[in-house]
């Protein structure tokens, strides 16, 4: 018998940006979108992912790669620290693989899977390092280019 997974602490309003949709799927088809389909939602409208590897376990890595229709590519890597089943997903680019240290972390990401009436509340909470990268992700859009892969996942519920 597993533990329930203890309680997020208080948003921080200086260092947090969070973002929620409420998805018309049952939470364990959006939680398994979310594991065995990410390239297929994974970035805002026109990017792919051409790389997607994930090793879904807590200290386990995962790298990605988006790609901008211009071909410009952005990186990302890091390491799981918790998987709760059709519940949460906390990764960190704070590590590397092997948790080796990231020459630049920059955030920690919580996604977490809530009953809704037959739907499921999505909720994404990015925590920041700092104020000043809370600010950054900010003005590189986060709540555009975060909303648009939710809605990609959504997209991706209704078709599955």
């Amino acid at each position: 018998m597993s533990a329930a997974p203890p309680p997020l602490t208080a948003l921080d309003r200086n260092r947090d940006l969070t973002i929620s949709r409420i998805i018309d799927a049952p939470r364990d088809r959006v939680f398994r979108i979310w594991i065995e389909h990410l390239p297929a939602w994974w970035g805002p409208h026109g990017m792919s992912t051409p790389l997607c590897e994930m090793d879904l376990r807590p200290g386990g890595a995962f790298r990605t790669v988006m790609r901008a229709p211009d071909g410009t590519e952005y990186p990302t890597s890091g390491v799981f620290l918790e998987i709760v089943e059709n519940e949460r997903i906390v990764f960190t680019d704070a590590y590397e693989a092997g948790w080796g240290l990231s020459p630049q972390p920059f955030m920690t990401a919580i996604a977490t899977f809530e009953d809704f009436h037959g739907k499921t509340r999505l909720t994404a909470c990015v925590r920041h390092w700092s104020s000043a990268d809370r600010e950054k992700h900010e003005q590189m859009g986060f709540r555009q280019g975060w909303g648009e892969s939710l809605d990609r996942l959504a997209a991706v519920a209704a078709r599955l």
